[in-house]
């Protein structure tokens, strides 16, 4: 798998926590150090719920899918690096919930 670091738009596929059933919306991405990273202002969206809860997921990039495995990124300063990555903007400086997905081999 061969991406080049940085934003990029994904599919990111998760188990619904409460009906078991594939829950998939477009998110954007970045790739970076051979890892996916989403991110949240805050922690009321149902895939990163879904993704704690089964860290099992499934990405889509480029008509390309993959499985791998989530989790909640704990370093601020790795947190501080993928948003300056993915907004050009002030919001780069905004604190945010970041969720790691380490593909599969």
């Amino acid at each position: 798998m061969e991406f080049k670091e940085g934003p990029l738009t994904s599919i990111l596929a998760t188990k619904g926590r409460k009906t078991g059933k594939e829950h998939a919306v477009e998110l954007r991405a970045v790739f970076y150090d051979g890892k996916f990273y989403f991110s949240r202002r805050n922690p009321n969206s149902d895939w990163l719920k879904n993704a704690i809860a089964t860290p099992l997921v499934k990405i889509t990039v480029n008509d390309t899918t993959f499985s791998g495995y989530a989790s909640l990124v704990k370093d601020e300063e790795l947190t501080k690096t993928i948003s300056r990555m993915k907004y050009s903007d002030r919001r780069a400086e905004d604190a945010r919930i970041m969720l790691e997905v380490i593909p599969c081999e």
